[in-house]
């Protein structure tokens, strides 16, 4: 269900928004070689229980193990924290949820452990700037469907491929809300919704250097690129207002 936010319900997704941002900050400053995956989930843990008292969304959601998505290299979503040690050259996608008063955000930033190669830092360039790119679209007036087109000409028009599977969604007092937000432009009229304020939204393509196409684990969570490239994944939950897109998790 689309709903609009009230001046109240803003102000509360706004401090949902500065806790996922803080967490991602620490975690980008933290992130080195050799530190494991579940390192990163206890920085998460200090700071949305320990120092705030919320709720890691992620926990337990549709029996997901972990607090936060940890996911390294080919993997593109939904990788479970735990023993892995990351290693210089690697890229590792950190994705953090947390509910504040009933209210949640959602981001995710990647990060280079190290120094990474040239091919690595364009795909962390070109994700990060397609999701800038999105965000502009996100203007009162405009529809869905334009924050789509956006994402994938700029994504495309650089050489990689958008990730068709998983996409944007609205973000509320439920972390999954309609509607849906593909990183592809998708011409049905079901996937076009007029843009209004007091919308809010959870943005995040997710790019590969190689084909678009997806394949899940054994662990039944961890998505990976079908063809073992590498992937990256950048997200932002942000509100439509009457004076342009106001970015909720950025500190």
């Amino acid at each position: 269900m689309i709903t609009l936010k009230s001046a109240r319900e803003l102000v509360l997704m706004r401090e949902a928004g500065q806790i996922v941002a803080e967490v991602l900050a620490r975690i980008q400053e933290k992130v080195a070689p050799g530190i494991t995956t579940r390192d990163l989930e206890g920085i998460a843990d200090e700071i949305i229980v320990g120092k705030y008292g919320a709720i890691p969304s992620f926990k337990g959601y549709r029996g997901f193990p972990g607090m936060v998505c940890a996911s390294v290299n080919e993997e593109i979503v939904h990788g479970i924290p735990g023993q892995r040690v990351l290693n210089e050259g690697d890229i590792v996608s950190v994705d953090v949820g947390v509910i504040n008063k009933g209210f949640h955000g959602d981001a995710a930033i990647t990060v280079a452990v190290g120094q990474i190669d040239a091919q690595s830092q364009g795909l962390l360039d070109v994700t990060a700037e397609s999701l800038r790119i999105g965000i502009e679209a996100a203007a009162a007036g405009n529809w869905t469907s334009d924050i789509s087109r956006a994402i994938e000409q700029y994504v495309e028009g650089q050489g990689y491929a958008v990730v068709r599977e998983y996409t944007g969604h609205g973000i509320g007092r439920n972390m999954h809300e309609d509607p849906q937000i593909p990183n592809y432009y998708d011409p049905s009229v079901g996937s076009r919704v007029r843009l209004r304020p007091g919308m809010t939204f959870a943005l995040e393509p997710m790019v590969n250097v190689g084909d678009w196409q997806t394949r899940v684990l054994d662990d039944k969570w961890t998505v990976v690129t079908a063809d073992g490239k590498r992937s990256a994944h950048f997200e932002h939950t942000i509100a439509v207002t009457k004076n342009g897109p106001e970015i909720l998790t950025r500190l």
